[in-house]
């Protein structure tokens, strides 16, 4: 059965599923250049059925995420985060209509369903102008079905997660259907809803609060909390347990605060003084405190004990390494679109499995994230020379960029099909040697990034044991780049560029079936200085997100300043590059593939 999976929100995006497997996916904001863009993934449709192959009459079914939610029909940016000038244009300064009761619950429980349905019409008006946009813009007559939010979630963790027939699902976000989490028992292959969290207790919208405070643009870049957290003490842990905490199954909101009054609450209950990196550590550290209680009391009832977990909260890595440490977890996996970006694979796998049987292969709806488009050589070929960028087409194009690695270079890489979700897994990357320990400063700079950005990591399969402590049941999210480790004492010697202040990593680990490419450069750049491992990161600048077509990547290159270029068969020299200017590093004198880096 071919179903079109969409995500109409936040990181909006397409996938096509052909029975039950995920054959092309990609979110609109690689596609419109808006980062976390907002609106119908019209540009998206477009692609994957491109991609696929499938005319839209094939489709059978259209699967939507999310049942209520009020209509963004065009591109939106999302400006500010949740608490920008879109954000409260577009009323999401209450992430949904329960938060509004919010100060009235206690008393007049009633209150979260009158605002609810005061939200029906807005709702009706989204769902029927979304099947009018099908049918009229695409020519798809295929019946339309709306899933819910945390549902979405939680099907695309557990039917990625090649786990057997049993396990604990996890969701927390900040709220999608007026809920921010949800516990599912899955037996014999059947989910089963067993716990629900009020988006007014929403720990995710919380910890968003404190990105806002901590200067970071809320609900975009929650992730550079846990890189500053890094760098402070977890002095004010008790002051946000006496606002949210665990109680009795669930996340519980103390200080009874709405989502929209959070900040300021929150900044009113701080002491004189504080800092910012105090803070994001003790959010880091009460969150991970929260959640590992949350996960620990569920699995004891479940008794499942492998775990996988969906939603935004999960982009938090070090965070899912506190629940893969959990003694009762045996297994963990995190979905690599957690956020909603991959609402649209879980609203297609829901509808793609509840009629049918569902045995232990049909937790692999995919092997790979490489879902996304790619380009032929000439399309490549054609964006270097009216952009006077020098390239050439080496023989042995892995070989020369691990030897121009081994020597400093700063290299990106563009090759095959672009990756699904957040992260970049080596086919829109840039790639560094790991043993420079200033690299956070200077790369981040170079890039316009705020220097608490993450890095990530790319290391050989074979290695990743002599890099990393306590790998085993997570080998397949460490695939994905979704998990922090403790990295090993010869990591921190030999690697210290990559290893961050709390000693830990977010490692891709590469199998050669996978990425054969990337394998490649790795498995040369090991022959030539014995390491494993290299500086992997986004190959975007500040504010955009990742590129997607060879356009994107030569202007990124010229802005970033990169050295080399390797895209798709050629190898191009960036003339502007800070580093080949610069005699001291040796890059000047090189020569590759007939081309002088110092042309």
């Amino acid at each position: 059965m071919l179903v079109l999976g969409l995500g109409d929100y936040t990181d909006c995006g397409s996938a096509l599923l052909d029975g039950g497997r995920v054959v092309a996916a990609i979110n609109d904001e690689r596609l419109v250049r808006q980062p976390s863009v907002l609106g119908i993934p019209r540009e998206s449709i477009r692609e994957v059925l491109a991609l696929a192959g499938v005319q839209p009459d094939a489709v059978q079914v259209v699967a939507v995420g999310t049942i209520n939610r009020r209509l963004v029909s065009g591109y939106t940016e999302f400006l500010g985060g949740w608490f920008g000038s879109n954000g409260r244009r577009l009323d999401q300064r209450v992430v949904d209509p329960a938060t509004r009761s919010s100060r009235q619950r206690a008393t007049r429980p009633w209150s979260q369903a009158v605002t609810s349905l005061l939200g029906v019409p807005a709702f009706r008006h989204r769902r029927n102008t979304v099947r009018r946009v099908l049918l009229s813009e695409f020519g798809i007559k295929a019946p339309v079905r709306f899933v819910d939010h945390h549902y979405c979630h939680a099907t695309a963790a557990y039917f990625t997660s090649a786990f057997g027939p049993d396990a604990t699902v996890f969701t927390i976000d900040q709220g999608g259907d007026n809920v921010s989490a949800k516990v599912f028992d899955v037996t014999e292959g059947r989910m089963t809803e067993i716990m629900t969290v009020s988006s007014f207790d929403s720990l995710g919208a919380f910890y968003t609060c404190v990105a806002e405070l901590c200067g970071f643009d809320p609900g975009r870049d929650e992730r550079k909390v846990s890189g500053l957290a890094a760098h402070g003490q977890p002095a004010h842990v008790d002051l946000l347990d006496s606002l949210i905490t665990f109680e009795d199954g669930g996340f519980v909101n103390r200080g009874r605060i709405p989502f929209e009054a959070s900040v300021e609450t929150v900044r009113r209950a701080l002491p004189d003084g504080w800092e910012k990196a105090d803070l994001a550590a003790s959010v880091q550290a009460h969150t991970e405190r929260l959640v590992q209680e949350f996960v620990r009391y569920w699995v004891e009832q479940t008794e499942h004990r492998d775990v996988a977990l969906g939603g935004g909260l999960f982009e938090n890595a070090r965070l899912n390494q506190r629940i893969h440490e959990i003694d009762e977890v045996e297994r963990c996996f995190v979905q690599p679109g957690m956020s909603d970006s991959g609402i649209g694979i879980g609203a297609a796998l829901a509808v793609s499995y509840e009629r049918v049987p569902r045995p232990e292969t049909n937790t692999r709806a995919f092997e790979s994230v490489y879902l996304g488009p790619e380009y032929a050589p000439d399309e490549m070929e054609a964006e270097l020379e009216p952009a006077g960028i020098q390239a050439q087409r080496p023989e042995d194009l892995d070989a020369e960029v691990a030897e121009l690695l081994s020597r400093g270079a700063l290299v990106s890489r563009f090759s095959g099909r672009m990756e699904y979700g957040p992260r970049a897994l080596g086919n829109r990357v840039i790639l560094f040697q790991p043993t420079d320990p200033t690299v956070h400063e200077w790369l981040n700079r170079r890039l316009g990034r705020s220097r608490f950005s993450p890095f990530g990591l790319v290391v050989l399969e074979e290695y990743a044991d002599q890099c990393f402590h306590g790998r085993e049941g997570a080998e397949r999210a460490a695939r994905f780049m979704t998990m922090a480790f403790e990295c090993t004492d010869w990591m921190r010697e030999h690697c210290p560029g990559v290893v961050q202040l709390d000693g830990t990593a977010r490692p891709q680990i590469v199998r050669r079936q996978d990425n054969p490419g990337l394998y490649r450069i790795l498995e040369e750049y090991h022959g030539i200085t014995g390491l494993p491992v290299l500086l992997s990161t986004s190959f975007s600048f500040h504010g955009e997100p990742g590129v997607c077509t060879p356009a994107d990547a030569v202007r990124v290159f010229g802005l970033g300043h990169l050295d080399y270029m390797a895209l798709g068969p050629f190898l191009a020299v960036n003339p502007t590059s800070i580093s080949l200017q610069s005699p001291s590093n040796g890059l000047s004198r090189m020569s590759v593939g007939g081309v002088s880096a110092s042309a």
